[in-house]
């Protein structure tokens, strides 16, 4: 049997997976896909910098640890883009079959901590995870706009879906990453990025 240490270990070398799991947004400075690495670091900073803005106080270590962790499943589930209905239909059962295989690589207790900061994530009913999840929305949104709207206009994005898709979402989170969701689209709209 593995010692503790050993466990954890082979936890930290798994992750290094996600730095392979491309996402659809692309990098602004350069022309690549962001790869999921990536992303959960920036949305750690996200939790650090943006904390003031959160719609209820939230615990930001709490925060930066679901972040860093929301992710992980697609290690074996893959990314599924947001707006892919077909991927989206199999993404739970995929989802959860990797939380299974890859926090159960941590020692028992930390399997609980970790797994159950990624079921928080997905269940989006603590302050934390609201805020979370509004990181996770806007932060594709800002990059994407930033980028002219690359990965919306190759997939032929109406500003409709992103509307559906963001905008409760980021409010529920923040007031203030709510409005700004608005007038990303609404700017995108009228800039011809989105449909």
């Amino acid at each position: 049997m593995e010692d503790r240490f050993s466990q954890q270990i082979k936890f930290i070398l798994e992750l290094d997976k996600l730095k392979n799991i491309y996402r659809q947004t692309l990098v602004l400075h350069e022309d690549r896909q962001e790869n999921d690495a990536e992303h959960s670091f920036h949305l750690a900073v996200m939790a650090c910098i943006l904390a003031e803005h959160a719609r209820e106080e939230v615990d930001v270590l709490h925060v930066m640890k679901m972040v860093l962790m929301h992710d992980v499943v697609e290690i074996d589930a893959g990314d599924t883009y947001c707006y892919d209905e077909a991927g989206n239909q199999t993404k739970a059962e995929r989802e959860q079959k990797a939380a299974d295989r890859i926090f159960a690589l941590l020692p028992e207790e930390q399997c609980r901590e970790y797994r159950g900061l990624w079921e928080e994530f997905e269940a989006r009913e603590t302050p934390e995870a609201k805020f979370a999840n509004a990181l996770d929305r806007i932060h594709p949104m800002l990059l994407n706009y930033t980028k002219g709207g690359i990965s919306w206009k190759k997939h032929g994005i109406h500003a409709e879906q992103v509307e559906k898709r963001n905008c409760g979402v980021t409010a529920d989170g923040s007031e203030r990453i709510g409005e700004f969701a608005k007038e990303i689209i609404e700017t995108a709209r009228k800039e011809g990025m989105l449909l």
